[in-house]
């Protein structure tokens, strides 16, 4: 059979060779343990996975281990993500391997999602399959991808709800528009920013509705659209209330950095952020011709261009509302960019690769094939166990200290700034602290509500004579981590 370039450039080979090449790069992690960046945020939502699994299978009650003696329902996204990789795990057993392959086949229906989105906004699957690659191996893409992270479905909720949105405009078959809303909807419950997303498909109904004289049939698509958006709304009103101290609710209003430091948050993620870890260095130069062949060519005449601009500028207000808190360093936070991004990204792409000068094109040919390499280079000092990201003691000696004690136990647990990670890790409930503070009369109404043990891996602690006068015996130490049996008080 002779494949053709259009052939080639189909969906079948376009993602059936992305999908071979990202996993043979990605198989070397599938069964690594949770590590690396951002390793508190993936310990949060693999806590919550196994309470699911082992405790309670009620979706509207998710839960976190630092619980002191209560029940530790912790509600923040709608914990959709959690819920069906702990369905997973009832399956398939409790391993990580499950869940990071979960997050490798949302990962890859999200490639494929922006596949579909290119062909349908630029009516070209040369420019799908390039922005398919591209995003593919954008470096926190790439490593995100088999992370236990909700992100992941949000993101690739929300870019098939702005699919099916075009494939509506092309068919106008109102199912489509439909599913459009409820796919948004159902992102946006997964990670709020997510219901920034409708702003590309009202934009479009809102020009419609502007320049036709049916406006009771647009009225009637606006409603079939905007139908699902109350049940994110719904949630994040009902769970907010209990969000106490998170600075994301406040978000810059709550700003306790000077100017000078958020412009400098502003300016790392646009100068280190976005080119290195959001589009990959060698998409640079495809993202800048984005928009130098969208000005040369006009482009901003066309309707779909103010659409875009305007999606883009919801997302960036979002971004800057955050920034606060998102500083330099929560790539995750900038998920919502990606179809925008490649986008862009595509369309440079094509038109470098269409240029008549023999060395512009073979430039942008080279830039495309080494994509995986830049993105390996980059990445490649995530997941080494060697520096997980938190005492690698408590990794290294997992096993044995998880039992130390039963598993059943309440305990407190530090020094974990995250508050999420070394409860994971030891897979044991009850209080948490960072920073080394934990005074005497604070263990002791730990003790007198149950806590039966410490674990320490800081000797200001254990050392401290009030504290050491609380301490029935050593029970284990591995390396940093020493684990105790406290004495019971009389209440």
């Amino acid at each position: 059979m002779k494949l053709t370039f259009h052939k080639i450039t189909s969906p079948f080979y376009t993602i059936g060779f992305i999908l071979l090449v990202s996993a043979c790069m990605h198989a070397p992690h599938f069964s690594k343990d949770i590590i690396s960046g951002h390793v508190w945020r993936q310990t949060q939502t693999m806590a919550t996975v196994v309470s699911f699994y082992e405790e309670d299978f009620n979706i509207l009650n998710p839960r976190r281990n630092e619980r002191g003696n209560g029940n530790g329902i912790f509600r923040m996204e709608f914990p959709l993500y959690q819920w069906v990789a702990a369905a997973l795990l009832k399956v398939f057993g409790n391993h990580v391997f499950v869940v990071r392959l979960f997050s490798f086949i949302i990962g890859l229906f999200s490639v494929f999602g922006i596949y579909r989105l290119l062909e349908r906004f630029f009516q070209n699957q040369t420019k799908a399959a390039i922005g398919a690659w591209a995003f593919n191996f954008s470096p926190a893409f790439y490593y995100y991808t088999i992370c236990p992270m909700p992100d992941n479905l949000a993101l690739c909720l929300g870019i098939w709800g702005i699919v099916f949105f075009l494939t509506w405009v092309n068919t106008h078959t109102l199912a489509c528009l439909f599913i459009s809303g409820l796919f948004i909807a159902v992102a946006a419950l997964c990670k709020l920013p997510f219901i920034l997303y409708y702003v590309f498909p009202v934009s479009y109904l809102l020009h419609s509705f502007f320049k036709n004289e049916k406006k009771s049939k647009i009225a009637i698509q606006f409603i079939v659209l905007l139908q699902f958006i109350p049940l994110p709304l719904l949630w994040y009103a009902n769970v907010m209330k209990e969000w106490h101290g998170n600075g994301i609710v406040q978000g810059i209003t709550n700003n306790q950095e000077s100017s000078i430091v958020l412009a400098g948050y502003l300016w790392d993620n646009l100068i280190s952020i976005l080119p290195e870890m959001l589009l990959n260095y060698g998409s640079v130069l495809f993202f800048l011709a984005g928009f130098y062949y969208a000005f040369v060519l006009k482009k901003y005449r066309n309707y779909r261009f103010w659409m875009l601009a305007a999606w883009g500028i919801a997302i960036i207000a979002y971004f800057i509302f955050e920034i606060n808190m998102i500083k330099a360093d929560h790539d995750y936070y900038a998920f919502p960019f990606y179809p925008l991004l490649f986008i862009l990204v595509s369309f440079g792409a094509y038109h470098l690769l269409s240029a008549n000068k023999k060395h512009i094109k073979y430039l942008a040919i080279i830039l495309l094939a080494i994509l995986p390499i830049t993105t390996l280079l980059r990445m490649q000092s995530r997941w080494k166990e060697d520096a997980p990201g938190f005492n690698k003691d408590v990794l290294m000696y997992k096993s044995d200290l998880q039992k130390a004690v039963p598993k059943n136990a309440l305990c407190i647990i530090g020094n974990d700034n995250s508050h999420f990670i070394f409860f994971y890790h030891l897979d044991k409930k009850g209080w948490g602290f960072d920073h080394d503070q934990l005074n005497a009369e604070q263990m002791k109404h730990m003790i007198n509500n149950g806590a039966q043990y410490l674990y320490s891996d800081t000797r200001i602690i254990d050392t401290n004579p009030e504290i050491a006068e609380l301490l029935d015996h050593l029970l284990m130490e591995r390396a940093s981590v020493r684990v105790y049996k406290l004495k019971s008080l009389d209440i």
